[in-house]
């Protein structure tokens, strides 16, 4: 693979894409939000074997990964076995809100939760955990790439924990 430049610890994507293999062994279709470039996309393509579309307006991916340039909506996550919001900006809150129906692994880094109020870290981490405790279960994780924005929320929708996808049988 190509040396490629960006903010931030490198290993996110590898660290990140391992996690969602591991987490979610059933796992064959995924959506990377805000995926800028589409380095999570390829990882999980290339080594995990999961069809995983970038989904970002900007539309900047690298050759070859596959891409949707258009806002992300919650009501898109049926499409997908799993949704990723490794630091998802503007698209925070929809991701959040595809828990109800889908697993979710978000790696929230802004406060896009509520512009009016200043959230640090952990008290962006507890409202979105609050929020989602009316729809189902919440994990945190430290996933293992420099920190402070390595802390990852794993939610999951009330329906048994594990949502059943009848073509495949369910998701692990």
């Amino acid at each position: 693979m190509a040396t490629h430049r960006f903010h931030g610890d490198e290993r996110r994507f590898e660290v990140t894409a391992d996690f969602i293999a591991a987490r979610f062994p059933r796992a064959r279709t995924a959506a990377d939000v805000a995926g800028g470039q589409g380095m999570l996309a390829r990882r999980l393509r290339k080594r995990h074997n999961i069809d995983c579309d970038v989904v970002d307006p900007r539309g900047w991916v690298l050759r070859g990964v596959s891409s949707r340039a258009e806002e992300y909506r919650a009501d898109m996550a049926g499409y997908y076995d799993v949704i990723i919001g490794l630091h998802p900006d503007d698209a925070l809150r929809e991701v959040v809100n595809s828990a109800r129906v889908r697993p979710v692994v978000v790696v929230p880094c802004c406060n896009f939760w509520l512009r009016e109020v200043k959230l640090g870290r952990d008290e962006l981490l507890d409202a979105i955990e609050k929020h989602h405790a009316a729809y189902g279960t919440c994990e945190r994780v430290v996933l293992s790439f420099r920190g402070p924005h390595n802390r990852a929320l794993v939610l999951r929708p009330e329906d048994g924990l594990r949502p059943t996808d009848h073509r495949r049988g369910g998701l692990g």
